[in-house]
């Protein structure tokens, strides 16, 4: 369709939207990777990197995707029987146990469904049952990306130490960092994942796994560990090599500078800030089309709902109906669901998602709401109305967007 033509607006949940001072960056000839530029270039990311992270623990960089990172972390501080409870809120969480238990461990999962993040109090129960501290760690999401559910990292760290318990906490954060606040050294948190797709705004190919003295200390002796998974040469390299165990991927490191330094002139608490407010707009224009329809939100309470991604339901088969529409009309592209139902089944169709992450602004996001609109329109689909309204209305109240008066004077173009 005519009006689809032109930038194409990939809406999903990672990878995200990649910045042009990203894309320009990454568009240079190969460097030399044994001296100058790149390798100051590397070593200076490593700072910044915790300073998103906020910490001042040890960080290992590798080649890798999201599932890459499961395994890296795992190897690190775990041997072979090791017990693991996996906290699960989704897909993701259960994806990170099935990688445990395939590596050897003897993973327990608390599951808290679909729609409901970790209750602290159950975590507990299970820990003070685990008298002789059987439990090497505890593993969850801040994040997953396929419930859009965000767990309370504090208060899973506070569970634990109200046990007394000596586990560590490892947490993935591949859908939430630098969209959703996280605080490792002050949540606590030994082990953290995260990758570059996402609020990283850099193309996938990179991955990140900081973690504390304690998990450093524990993992010495891990018999998980692999030469190419190795975190203590990574996080302690002699050259620039040793940081990716081989050839570096040179054109993602100049991609993630650039990166990295938007999101430090930002602020990180700006950033943040910023990612509340977009995913608000969207959540105001959802409440006012769900009045009159069966939009929904997965998560109902909104202090649980990630700002990096949003998972919604409809009536069967009107979700793949949205995005197709979408897609051709629109020059759009929503997320498919992720474990919310079977492929083959029909309810499939019922679930989409919006990924709202990394390099989005007021416009995009109000672009995308007025669109999801007309096509509710064109396909009949039923909806409350003024969700394009209500969503404007919220922008310009959390924002800090002060509506004036404006005079009306005689004889104007518009009178």
């Amino acid at each position: 369709m005519p009006v689809a033509n032109g930038r194409h607006y990939l809406a999903i949940p990672g990878p995200s939207v990649v910045p042009d001072a990203v894309l320009q960056a990454m568009h240079r000839p190969a460097p030399n990777i044994y001296t100058g530029e790149l390798v100051e270039m590397t070593h200076a990311l490593v700072p910044d990197l915790k300073k998103i992270a906020r910490t001042t623990g040890h960080l290992a960089m590798y080649i890798s995707n999201g599932h890459g990172l499961w395994e890296a972390s795992l190897t690190n501080f775990l041997s072979r029987g090791d017990k693991v409870l996996v906290c699960v809120t989704g897909t993701f969480g259960s994806g990170w146990a099935d990688v445990a238990e395939a590596l050897g461990a003897d993973v327990a999962r608390l599951d808290f469904g679909k729609q409901s993040p970790v209750d602290p109090d159950a975590l507990r129960e299970i820990l003070a049952a685990d008298t002789s501290k059987d439990i090497k760690a505890v593993l969850t999401v801040h994040v997953d990306t396929a419930t859009s559910v965000r767990n309370d990292i504090a208060a899973i760290r506070e569970a634990i130490d109200a046990e007394g318990h000596p586990a560590l906490l490892a947490v993935d954060c591949i859908a939430s960092l630098g969209c959703d606040r996280f605080e490792m050294d002050a949540w606590g948190v030994d082990v953290m994942i995260a990758a570059s797709q996402k609020g990283l705004m850099t193309p996938p190919g990179m991955g990140f796994v900081w973690f504390s003295d304690k998990a450093a200390s524990v993992g010495a002796s891990a018999d998980m560990r692999t030469p190419y998974w190795d975190w203590e040469t990574r996080a302690n390299p002699s050259a620039l090599y040793e940081y990716f165990d081989g050839t570096p991927p040179t054109h993602h490191l100049y991609g993630l500078r650039a990166a990295v330094d938007m999101i430090l002139e930002e602020g990180i608490e700006n950033v943040w800030t910023r990612h509340e407010i977009l995913a608000g707009t969207y959540w105001a224009a959802i409440q006012a089309w769900g009045k009159g329809g069966k939009l929904r939100c997965n998560i109902a309470e909104r202090e649980n709902r990630s700002h990096a991604v949003t998972t919604l339901s409809l009536s069967a088969p009107e979700a793949t109906q949205l995005r197709e529409w979408l897609s051709e009309h629109m020059g759009i592209t929503l997320g498919i669901p992720l474990g919310m139902a079977d492929w083959e089944d029909p309810e499939w169709h019922g679930h989409f998602r919006i990924g709202h992450m990394g390099h989005i602004n007021a416009h995009m996001v109000l672009g995308l709401i007025g669109s999801i609109e007309t096509a509710f329109i064109a396909l009949g689909i039923p909806h409350g109305t003024g969700g394009t309204a209500a969503a404007a209305a919220y922008l310009a109240e959390q924002g800090g967007m002060v509506p004036q008066a404006v005079p009306q004077e005689a004889g104007t173009c518009c009178g």
